[in-house]
């Protein structure tokens, strides 16, 4: 049986080899259909449930998708993979909320960066509005979704698909931290200015197309959140 075991191991691996070489060779690209699982399996000399788990494997990492009734076509949703491999660490403690802030503070401040010389007049318009609207929002439901759009349409702005990639896979973490640690800020009249203060800085600094500004404006934000997360927690 462990031998057994062992072949069918080799079997799915070779599967999963094999679809990766006719991607790297352009034979198959995003979006095209992968064939069916018998004829995988005979082109290939392994049992079907050696494809089945194949297919399952590279579903899990991102690198293809099933539809019911129609099969398994070639993707690259590595965000949902990043996403439950971040939540994961958490669990298990291998990081934790701080960790998270500062790699976030790491990108968004090269996003804001790359935003400064990319972002365009509706972009810019937008980005003003929720500043705006975010001065006078009380409601925290709505605030929070205010701010977390603003941080997506610098990820935007910047041109960078990997960049949203990661933040909406690190979003989906800490999410409710973000909103709890959000309310119990906009009760505390001190770091809602600043909060309010450091987003108009980096609109401003955007609307001026200024990097280092931009970038410097984005850190006092994260200095802002890391100040509240030692004070209010």
């Amino acid at each position: 049986m462990k031998e057994e075991n062992t072949q069918q191991g080799k079997a799915y691996e070779r599967v999963i080899t094999y679809i990766k070489s006719e991607i790297l060779k352009g034979d198959l690209k995003r979006g095209e259909k992968l064939p069916p699982e018998r004829e995988l399996a005979e082109r290939l000399g392994v049992g079907r449930n050696s494809v089945r788990e194949a297919l399952r494997t590279l579903s899990l990492m991102g690198f293809i998708s099933s539809t019911q009734g129609a099969g398994n076509f070639v993707s690259c949703d590595i965000e949902k993979n990043l996403a439950e491999s971040v939540q994961m660490m958490m669990l298990l403690g291998a990081t934790d909320y701080r960790q998270v802030s500062e790699l976030r503070q790491g990108l968004e401040s090269q996003a804001v960066l790359l935003a400064s010389e990319r972002i365009n007049p509706a972009q810019l318009s937008e980005l003003e509005d929720i500043v705006w609207q975010l001065r006078d929002e009380d409601d925290l439901e709505r605030s929070t979704i205010l701010d977390k759009r603003l941080h997506y349409l610098i990820g935007e702005a910047a041109g960078n698909p990997f960049i949203m990639v990661i933040l909406r896979a690190m979003s989906e973490t800490i999410d409710d931290f973000i909103s709890h640690m959000r309310g119990q800020m906009m009760k505390d009249e001190v770091y809602r200015k600043q909060l309010q203060d450091s987003h108009q800085g980096i609109a401003l600094a955007l609307q001026d197309h200024n990097g280092a500004e931009a970038v410097r404006m984005m850190r006092e934000h994260f200095q802002v959140v890391d100040n509240a997360m030692v004070d209010l927690f």
